[in-house]
């Protein structure tokens, strides 16, 4: 074995290390990563040419986490890892985002990453180091990369930035960003934030950017070391310029006029469409199917610099726009009559239809992964029906898309959730996009807003979201941002930069770049056009509804939410959960009930008040202390020859004693309760070994004494 290692710090004495040629020696490129007791094999092979018609890269990136490397065995029925989690499938994408613009556009080989967690350090999040891990197997590869690139999480925790912070740290940080980068440029962020400023986001960026020029800095002296600089030749592409010279003479003009003629998406892409047709005729019924090929290749490229150079030359887009305006908006709260919070928002021809659903601690989601695992008690949902673009789709559950856009979604709305105090419930947000073109995640962040509100949660602000788009012309330096970008803006542009915040701050955001050398002063301008946007939007949004209702829809359960000593966990439960069996059965409530601290966190859940208030009375009862000097309503529980045991709480009996049963002495407890009967009685003491002394005489009206005889005495 050639062996080969690279170390280097984070610049606050803990190190990163690469080691190479130990590990899976026949893919084309391998490493292991180390942080800690943290350890990441990345592999990376990819096939030699390119399959026929094939015009992009077909690459596949995907992170997994074995069990054992936590010391675990997976759950389920299996007992084994299974499809990827989607916490797997959001780091995946982390990653495949972050590579992805850095292969050569005309390298086209079927390529596969794997990334796998082999060993885990409880307090190293593994997410941040897997950037760094495929990027470095590519590196000490021959296939051909214009990288490489790291990924680094920054975040500040108490007033100072942190470059891969400890899990420990991280509950006190007020942002938190994924940042990936090659050494002169950024190509992806994504994270969330407790409403910070645009300034404050450009500087954690130029922070984590400093770190990242360390970390791809490590990886150029590797790929030295192991001797792999040099890459492999390929040739993937068919050309024909003459071809290529007479596509664009003959559509460019076309399609700049459809580009300018502000039609909407359906009518333009019918018209560029019937230019591709009619050019096609042009050259033949007996063309082949490389020249057939091409001849779309090349109109996507006449589409690509026409609409590019309208926006750029003219300030002109699609749909009639300049480049500041956002498309009309209109929402709905309450559509639904049935569901526990209801919005439609749409925003041109993108369209959410979301619900809101309320439910008791039981329907918390677990969580089972090998890094991560517990509850989460809000989830959100985004789904993407082949509809809602006018496609025939077949429906095969979430693919790694609708993962993505519902956690960025889900980052954005869970900053503004009342806390556990204020909000016992289970949130389920379901965002079904209906019509798509452009930012449907920025639409579920404003739908799922107006929903959490039509459904009386207490939000502390509303949110909205936007996504901007960048268009560049790298001669002549020129560029133009974009507000509210369409589906063909995403995808001829060189920029897609999601932003979500409330009236003070930004509280996520997810950026993806496609071309080198965004200036600093780019990405300020995009952010503060971007505030501009949302404001926009927000204020829209308010016309339907500016804040929470007063209370819940009638047909929404109800969640009461009880504090009581730890010392009564037990009783409430009972013996086997006797007890609370017993409360669910004959008042029709679910509770549930849990040790925090030192105290127990009760919930109670029905949807109806009369069995809320049954189960918290008997609750209060179990979890009550018993008051010296109290009355109380006790019941016979068995009778002794001294007196009677009388149960004054649920599971707290007291002597009722022989002699303070009456006023009138009794000489036999014969035939005077019987178990079962109820009586009122007084407490009088409770002594050191906690045994109550009880009193039914005390309430009883005290009898005269007796006159004294009057003595007859002689007149």
């Amino acid at each position: 074995m050639n062996v080969i290692k690279k170390s280097f710090d984070l610049g606050d004495g803990r190190t990163i290390e690469i080691e190479t040629g130990k590990l899976a020696k026949q893919a084309d490129g391998s490493v292991v990563v180390r942080m800690g007791d943290t350890m990441l094999l990345a592999t990376v092979v990819s096939s030699v040419g390119a399959k026929a018609g094939v015009d992009f890269l077909p690459l596949s990136v995907d992170y997994q986490e074995k069990y054992a490397a936590a010391g675990r065995i997976p759950g389920g029925f299996l007992r084994r890892e299974a499809r990827l989690s989607d916490y797997e499938v959001l780091i995946s994408r982390l990653v495949d985002r972050a590579l992805r613009p850095m292969f050569p556009e005309d390298y086209h080989s079927d390529t596969q990453v794997m990334i796998t967690l082999i060993s885990s350090d409880k307090n190293i999040m593994p997410d941040c180091l897997a950037g760094l891990a495929a990027s470095a197997a590519i590196a000490v590869s021959d296939i051909p990369f214009n990288g490489p690139i790291s990924e680094v999480r920054v975040a500040k925790i108490d007033g100072n930035f942190v470059i891969n912070p400890y899990v420990s740290d991280l509950e006190r940080a007020t942002m938190e960003f994924l940042v990936a980068g090659t050494e002169n440029d950024i190509v992806m962020v994504e994270g969330e934030a407790d409403e910070i400023s645009e300034a404050d986001m450009v500087e954690a960026i130029e922070f984590a950017h400093k770190a990242i020029v360390v970390q791809v800095q490590a990886q150029k002296e590797l790929a030295e070391l192991v001797g792999k600089t040099v890459k492999r030749t390929y040739s993937h592409e068919d050309s024909n310029p003459e071809l290529k010279e007479k596509v664009y003479a003959a559509t460019y003009d076309k399609v700049y006029a459809i580009a300018k003629s502000n039609t909407s998406k359906g009518e333009r892409g019918d018209a560029f469409g019937a230019i591709l047709m009619d050019f096609i005729a042009t050259l033949g019924e007996d063309i082949d199917d490389v020249t057939g090929f091409l001849s779309k290749k090349y109109f996507h490229d006449v589409q690509y610099d026409a609409i590019r150079n309208l926006v750029l030359d003219e300030g002109i887009r699609l749909d009639g726009r300049d480049v500041r305006t956002v498309r009309p908006i209109w929402s709905e709260v309450g559509y639904l009559p049935s569901a526990h919070g209801s919005a439609v928002f749409t925003r041109g021809e993108t369209q959410s239809l979301t619900t809101v659903t309320l439910g008791s601690k039981d329907d918390e989601q677990m969580i089972d992964g090998a890094f991560i695992n517990g509850y989460n008690k809000f989830l959100l949902h985004y789904n993407f029906p082949g509809f809602s673009t006018g496609e025939v789709r077949p429906n095969r559950g979430a693919g790694r898309r609708e993962i993505g856009h519902g956690n960025l979604a889900m980052r954005s709305l869970k900053k503004v959730l009342p806390g556990l105090e204020e909000n016992p419930y289970t949130i389920r947000i379901v965002s079904d996009i209906l019509e798509s073109n452009g930012s449907s995640s920025m639409a579920t962040v404003c739908a799922g807003t107006l929903a959490l509100m039509d459904a009386g949660i207490k939000i502390k602000a509303p949110v909205s979201g936007i996504a901007m788009g960048l268009i560049t012309d790298e001669k002549t330096g020129k560029y133009a941002i974009l507000s509210d970008i369409l589906g063909d803006e995403d995808h001829l542009g060189d920029m897609d930069f999601k932003v979500t915040g409330t009236e003070k701050g930004i509280v996520a955001c997810q950026m993806d770049l496609k071309i080198n050398g965004l200036k600093w002063e780019v990405l300020t301008n995009a952010l503060n056009q971007a505030k501009e946007a949302r404001l926009h939007i927000l204020n829209e949004m308010k016309k339907t509804i500016s804040a929470p209702r007063e209370d819940y829809k009638d047909h929404a359960p109800r969640i009461v939410s009880l504090s009581i000593d730890k010392e009564f966990i037990g009783a409430v439960i009972g013996p086997g959960g006797k007890i609370i069996q017993e409360m669910q059965r004959e008042t029709g409530a679910s509770i549930s009930i849990e040790e925090v601290g030192n105290k127990g966190i009760v919930e109670i859940f029905a949807d109806n008040k009369a069995a809320i208030d049954a189960a918290v009375s008997r609750i209060n009862a179990i979890a009550a202390k018993p008051d010296i000097g109290a009355t109380y309503d006790g019941k016979v529980k068995s009778i002794m020859p001294f007196g009677a045991f009388v149960e004054i709480m649920p599971g707290k009996d007291g002597l009722l004693h022989i002699s303070e049963i009456d006023w009138t002495r009794l000489e036999t407890m014969d035939g005077v309760f019987k178990e079962g009967d109820r009586i009122q009685v007084k407490l009088l003491d409770i002594d050191k070994q906690g045994k109550m002394k009880l009193s039914r005489k005390a309430l009883l009206p005290r009898p005269p004494k007796p006159e004294a005889a009057t003595e007859n005495k002689p007149a």
